[in-house]
């Protein structure tokens, strides 16, 4: 082991042992994660409220019946008194940090608090894991000994009020970055947070070819856009070439599975390690810990104490969580967290199926809701329906039936969204309709604007006419045509949309 890993080895050994604790004990770590949040949280405003004195006292099945389970619209008036600069409304300490976030059906984008103790607990503590977790696998990596690319978000951190600010998760934490991090990520702050992504593509690429970069973290499709202008610049025929000591990219947002094969031809070496994380603006969940499966070891002890609602009651008026210990494999549920950040038996939308419960691990399954997030688009059918309709009132149309799925990116394509459609009356002209539903989808949700930018991630939507009956058939032949049968509006894969397309004599 190099001196650069055994240093790095020694800072990370608290959160090796951390992790290996809740591993032996995962239970006991969330009855005392459990504990603390509910105790640090008994005198603000929300604890008065539910009385969290007398849940300390009872546990968690206390804190299940006392304390409904709540999605964003129900936190969102204690959250923007929070931004306001009201304190011990939902945490003690002061918030003055929110992420923004889309994916909610009434809101453009969603604000989640971001306390001092979530930022190091939870955020920082939980990538310090990751690596603790890497270096141990592989102790004579190279990926301590340069640069660790990290790409910004789409937002540059802003004003909230008087004290309090906002961004993309990753904006903030570029911002509150350690000290010891700091001088060992790319590229400078100053181009980490421009706004305008072409200019900031380019200074970016500009700026890291030059670096021994060896690790890199960030969504995938954004990374790729990176990875093609850095050739574009340098002239090179792979990325290998422009950093031969690259060796892990930690990636998270959406799945890395369309991608992998274009980042093998981009980077053909044998040394890169893959690793996904399931770090979102609510809190640093998951990653995988083991290169021989897909799945993600759950991360017990940074703050969060999770509920599950099986997804088949989902739905149902007396939908109940149980806590972790219940939980099968197997079965999808929708995650529920309260944390260390102020949020509340709170429904983030995402499923996740266990693959293990001893230890706990987990595979992202998708979206309380049907969703498109191919490129962290985060489209949901509520922006979709409202989209359609108003390129319906904008060109005369009249929509029997659609579906939407993402077409991903290929060597010499970007990405874009394939809307299939079924009209009864077709539009007057269906470049209009195009143009009007992508104007709706970008005015309506903040982060399919931010990829749409210049065309730079995902292009304008593709519409595909349906013939005649084309649902109705798809439907029979799988035998659920009648009662509340019907084709998802959106759908994160293309399996739906290329049986109807071949059905479709497309």
């Amino acid at each position: 082991m190099s001196l650069v890993n055994t240093l790095t080895s020694l800072y990370l050994r608290g959160n090796l042992n951390r992790t290996e604790l809740y591993l032996k004990y995962p239970d006991e770590t969330q009855f005392k994660v459990f504990s603390t949040l509910v105790k640090k949280a008994a005198k603000t405003e929300f604890g008065r409220q539910y009385g969290f004195d007398e849940i300390l006292k009872e546990g968690p099945s206390e804190f299940a019946a006392r304390v409904p389970l709540n999605p964003y619209e129900s936190l969102k008036p204690y959250i923007m008194r929070v931004a306001q600069g009201e304190n011990n409304v939902l945490w003690p300490t002061k918030t003055k940090w929110f992420a923004m976030s889309s994916g909610t059906t009434d809101d453009r984008s969603k604000y989640i608090p971001i306390t001092d103790e979530s930022l190091r607990k939870c955020h920082f503590a939980g990538g310090e894991d990751v690596l603790a977790v890497y270096l141990k696998s592989f102790p004579d990596t190279k990926a301590f000994t340069g640069k660790a690319l990290v790409i910004g978000g789409s937002r540059q951190v802003n004003r909230m009020g008087s004290e309090a600010f906002c961004g993309d998760l990753s904006a903030v934490l570029i911002s509150n970055l350690p000290r010891w991090v700091r001088g060992h990520r790319t590229p400078d702050i100053s181009i980490a947070l421009m706004e305008n992504w072409d200019k900031k593509i380019e200074a970016m690429a500009q700026a890291v070819c030059k670096e021994d970069v060896t690790s890199m973290s960030g969504v995938p499709s954004w990374t790729l856009v990176l990875l093609r202008k850095i050739l574009e610049i340098t002239g090179k025929s792979n990325i290998t070439e422009v950093w031969p000591n690259l060796c892990l990219f930690m990636h998270g947002g959406v799945s890395f599975k369309p991608y992998r094969a274009q980042y093998e031809k981009l980077i053909p070496s044998d040394k890169m390690t893959y690793l996904e994380t399931y770090n979102a603006s609510e809190g640093f969940f998951a990653f995988q810990n083991d290169q021989q499966t897909d799945d993600m070891l759950l991360m017990l002890d940074n703050g969060i104490y999770y509920e599950f609602i099986p997804m088949s009651d989902f739905n149902n008026a007396d939908r109940a969580a149980i806590p972790l210990c219940d939980v099968k494999t197997g079965v999808n549920y929708a995650v529920v967290i309260s944390t260390n950040g102020g949020l509340w038996r709170y429904i983030i939308g995402d499923t996740v199926e266990f693959t293990s419960v001893r230890p706990y691990k987990i595979r992202i399954t998708g979206r309380t809701k049907h969703f498109i997030n191919a490129f962290c688009e985060e489209l949901v059918e509520d922006n979709a329906s409202r989209a359609i309709r108003a390129a319906c009132n904008a060109t005369g149309a009249d929509i029997r039936d659609y579906t939407a799925a993402p077409v991903y990116m290929q060597t010499n394509k970007r990405g874009c969204h394939q809307w299939l459609i079924e009209f009864n009356v077709q539009p007057n002209d269906i470049k209009a309709f195009a143009s009007t539903l992508d104007f709706e989808l970008r005015r309506l949700n903040s982060d399919y604007d931010a990829k749409r930018y210049k065309d730079l991630s995902l292009t304008a939507p593709e519409i595909t006419i349906a013939r005649e009956n084309l649902f109705e058939d798809w439907l029979r032949s799988k035998g659920r045509v009648g009662g509340q049968n019907k084709i998802p509006r959106l759908e994160n894969n293309r399996t739906i949309i290329e049986e109807m397309l071949e059905m479709n004599g497309n």
